[in-house]
């Protein structure tokens, strides 16, 4: 019984300093994973945000670009017939579209979705008003009319999707 109370006495406060030990170990690896899980964050936020930043400026450039006011003037050739221009209205928008579709890796959710219903918007008022007009007139009554859809509108299309993306932007600095 003696031998089993001295042995108590030698185990019992080794197990306790074993124990002691094992926490202040687990407790330093915690702290050190941690701290490398924020220096990898921020290395990455620095090769990320840049990146994140290029793709915001792509898709203002994107938003400008087909916006009925830009597009109509860049696309528009003197002499072109309704249906061509109105394909060649499309066709802008859509080569745009496809060149910065990658684009949505790097923006949130929301605003890529506020992008593409931008996009739509676009689309369908260029559709209505060809709808509108005569399928023998010039380009420029397209042109005319896609104008005067987008007075009625009250609203420019791309407005809030360029205005959330500008917020998104500021939020980041």
């Amino acid at each position: 019984m003696e031998t089993l109370v001295d042995l108590l006495k030698i185990v019992l406060p080794a197990a306790l300093v074993l124990f002691a030990m094992y926490l202040t170990v687990k407790s330093f690896l915690a702290k050190e994973f941690e701290k490398r899980v924020v220096e990898l964050k921020l290395k990455n936020s620095d090769i990320v945000l840049p990146i994140r930043l290029q793709a915001y400026e792509r898709m203002c450039l994107f938003l400008e670009r087909i916006s009925p006011h830009n597009l109509v003037i860049r696309v528009n050739e003197p002499g072109l017939e309704v249906a061509h221009f109105h394909q060649k209205l499309l066709s802008e928008i859509r080569d745009e579209y496809n060149h910065n579709l990658s684009q949505q890796v790097y923006m949130s959710h929301q605003s890529w979705n506020l992008v593409k219903k931008a996009m739509e918007e676009v689309v369908a008022v260029i559709n209505k008003s060809a709808l509108e007009v005569p399928r023998d007139a010039k380009g420029i009554e397209l042109a005319k009319m896609i104008f005067e859809n987008l007075m009625q509108r009250n609203q420019d299309p791309i407005a809030p999707a360029l205005k959330y993306i500008k917020d998104e932007i500021g939020q980041v600095f």
